[in-house]
Order: C-alpha cells, then sequence, then structure tokens
C-alpha cells in the first residue's frame, strides 16, 4: 500500500529542523502499522509546518479559538478505508517547540508525537471522554515504542504515566 504525504512548510522557524520529510514519512508509516488502519492505495494527507500566528488564525476560524495550539487536524468526513483524502495536519512550531522544552523532550520527540497524534485523529481517533483517551494513548505510546522514542506521556523526572499538557485539537 502506498500513502501519498504532501509535506508543506510555512514558516522559516522550521529551517532548523533538516530532516521534517523523513521523520513525517516514518511516523505515519509507523502510526499506520501499529493502529492497522486499512486505508485506500495512493490516499493522501498534507502535514503543514507553520508558526503560532498561523495556527492561531485557523484555530479562531474553525474552533473559534483565538490562541496558539500545538497541532490542529482537520479529517475529511466519511468511512476511513474509503477515502482517497484522509486530511490536514497543521504542527506550530513556537508552541510545539516551547512544549518540548518545558517536557524536558527533544524538538524530534515531539514533533513526532504531533505527527502521530495528528494523524490518530484523521484515521477516526479522539480523546473526549476518558476511554478515547485512554485507547489513543495506548496507541500513541507504541508508536512511540517502534519508533524508538519514550513514552509521550511522561516526563522525563517521573516514571509514572503523566498527562501531557497540551493536547491536539480536532475539527
Amino acid at each position: 500500500m502506498t500513502i501519498d504525504i504532501d509535506i508543506l512548510i510555512s514558516s522559516d522557524d522550521w529551517d532548523g529542523v533538516d530532516d521534517l520529510d523523513p521523520l513525517t514519512r516514518r511516523c505515519i508509516a509507523a502510526s499506520i502499522a501499529e493502529s492497522g488502519v486499512r486505508l485506500i492505495d495512493g490516499c493522501e494527507l498534507s502535514v503543514t509546518f507553520c508558526d503560532d500566528a498561523e495556527i492561531r488564525g485557523l484555530n479562531a476560524q474553525w474552533r473559534g479559538k483565538d490562541a496558539a495550539t500545538n497541532v490542529l487536524s482537520f479529517p475529511t468526513p466519511g468511512a476511513t478505508e474509503n477515502k482517497p483524502l484522509l486530511g490536514d495536519i497543521i504542527i506550530a512550531y513556537e508552541t510545539v517547540a516551547r512544549e518540548a522544552q518545558e517536557q524536558e523532550k527533544t524538538l524530534h520527540a515531539h514533533v513526532t508525537h504531533m505527527i502521530m497524534h495528528g494523524f490518530l485523529h484523521l484515521i477516526g481517533y479522539d480523546h473526549e471522554s476518558s476511554a478515547e483517551a485512554e485507547e489513543m494513548e495506548t496507541l500513541e505510546r507504541r508508536i512511540a515504542s517502534t519508533l524508538g522514542l519514550r513514552d509521550p506521556y511522561a516526563h522525563s523526572d517521573d516514571a509514572a504515566d503523566q498527562p501531557n499538557k497540551a493536547h491536539v485539537n480536532t475539527i
């Protein structure tokens, strides 16, 4: 199965992250494998790496929240296995970089988490209820593990699982 991933970089802030393309592709591939999702061969999605101003505008327009956020997901309607276009993931540099520092993670680890989390929203996962959140976070932990990353919800100075204070928003 092939998947077409359009990667757009709309902010110079991302210039220092030289491997966004392979990082994104590895993360999406691991997310597909671990989730077991069935997709149409050749389905498409886009991942845009922007700045806080751009994501703030989208968040205000689509969610009525005039604030920057780490990532937004815009899934297309319909059954996932029948969609030629899965949707769009938008990730904001300043917020993700700040969160990575606050959570004592590398920028790459946090960006990877945002990509996988955004992708899971595109294929139907959510965290509106405790049960949904637990299911989604368990899958994120498995994906992170296959990518050689630590638990994305654990703080580096705490062995216990901690909820990530910043969460992805789905449209």
